[in-house]
């Protein structure tokens, strides 16, 4: 295990800092380094890291998930409040919409097959997103109008609408039904999720608080420690009552991280966003990497010039959906195009469900896994390569 982590962080750095150098983005030599070194290339990983890589991978997204909420400006959130809650599941719908329309006639699949494919193509990567949109609420770019908040916002309730979506197509192929509460679990998991993580927020700046005064004074390297126990405990949670009441329990870290800088001094709260900066140096390279390592190449070359095809018609349709959520803003053409790029970008949601119907022995299951593949491939050095060329052309920088 210990040499498959040496090589993760000294092979996935060193191809990065190449990439860096290149001017191309830095993720896209930590995919690159995953995909050769992962098991479907060179072999290079131990199996107990691949048995644990869903784990490491979340746990990265935790951190950075944390970063996100304590550099998030609630009063600029509250200003893009009706596009971020389209931004939520407008594309998604539109881009499932597009498979199902044109995934029959160009793959032979029935509609329900149709819809599971769309439903795992669906979401944007919070992985690639998320870290884009820190940066850029850290630099200013596109501040004044709130836009890294308001893809902050819709690529976090993203993932949650169209993993609902996808579990209930599902449960259709199998030959279930769907009800009208498995689509009630979208609200239900994002308004409990935001709850759980408010209250729980709440009391942790209040306790952080109480022992200050108490002149027990803990260090920020120990409230980074407890912040992050908590945030696992809370996607425990998540775990623990899926049976029972849908929880998201990503939104419910991003939440408490929210409210933890709002009932926090400014210094406090900029010194934890530091600290969990710091973690997710290494945080960045782990969940890259390992992402590419789920990346089964071959599939790719069973996928075929059709499904790259429909991968780019879906593209053109989530395009258009994001354009619709931005409809009645502010935002100039420049702004909007932003917009478009940022969402392109797929990766984690696809790494971990992509595999699932083929698990299940639906008889979909190839097909799918070899377009979540080629979609990564694609769609996330697009993304990233946009937003890393673009945001400075096209976003005005805050005074």
């Amino acid at each position: 295990m210990l040499t498959s982590l040496s090589l993760i962080f000294l092979v996935g750095l060193l191809t990065a800092g190449i990439f860096q150098k290149l001017r191309l983005p830095r993720i896209i030599g930590m995919l690159i380094t995953g995909i050769v070194i992962g098991p479907y290339v060179l072999d290079f990983l131990d199996p107990s890291i691949l048995g644990i890589s869903a784990e490491l991978r979340q746990i990265a997204l935790i951190i950075i998930l944390i970063k996100a909420g304590l550099s998030l400006d609630i009063n600029d959130l509250k200003k893009v409040g009706r596009p971020a809650i389209l931004m939520s599941f407008l594309p998604a719908v539109f881009e499932i919409l597009a498979f199902v329309i044109f995934a029959p006639s160009l793959l032979g699949v029935s509609l329900i097959e149709a819809a599971i494919i769309g439903a795992v193509l669906g979401a944007v990567s919070p992985a690639v997103v998320v870290p884009k949109m820190v940066n850029l609420m850290e630099t200013k770019y596109g501040t004044n109008k709130s836009i890294p908040q308001l893809i902050l916002a819709g690529a976090s309730l993203d993932d949650v609408f169209v993993i609902v979506l996808f579990t209930t197509f599902v449960s259709m192929a199998q030959g279930g039904s769907a009800s009208v509460m498995d689509f009630a679990g979208i609200p239900i998991s994002i308004i409990l999720g935001i709850l759980l993580g408010a209250v729980t927020g709440f009391f942790l700046a209040v306790f952080f608080e109480k022992a200050y005064t108490n002149k027990n004074k803990i260090r920020n390297s120990t409230k980074v420690i407890i912040i992050l126990g908590l945030s696992f405990l809370l996607i425990s949670i998540e775990n623990w009552l899926e049976n029972f009441v849908p929880v998201s329990g990503l939104l419910a870290v991003m939440s408490m991280a929210c409210v933890l800088q709002i009932k926090s001094t400014d210094k406090v709260s900029k010194r934890l966003s530091e600290k969990f900066g710091k973690l997710w140096i290494a945080a960045e390279v782990i969940l890259f990497v390992l992402v590419g390592a789920a990346v089964n190449i071959s599939y790719t070359f069973k996928a075929g010039l059709v499904s790259i095809g429909l991968i780019f018609i879906a593209l053109v349709f989530r395009s258009a959906g994001v354009l619709i959520c931005m409809i009645g803003t502010k935002l100039n053409f420049k702004e909007r195009l932003f917009c478009v790029i940022a969402y392109l970008p797929k990766a984690t949601v696809q790494a971990a469900i992509g595999a699932v119907p083929l698990s299940l022995g639906l008889p979909c299951g190839n097909i799918v896994l070899s377009i979540a593949v080629l979609s990564i491939i694609i769609t996330a050095p697009l993304g990233a390569f946009g937003m890393d060329i673009g945001y400075k052309r096209l976003l005005k920088k805050s005074e």
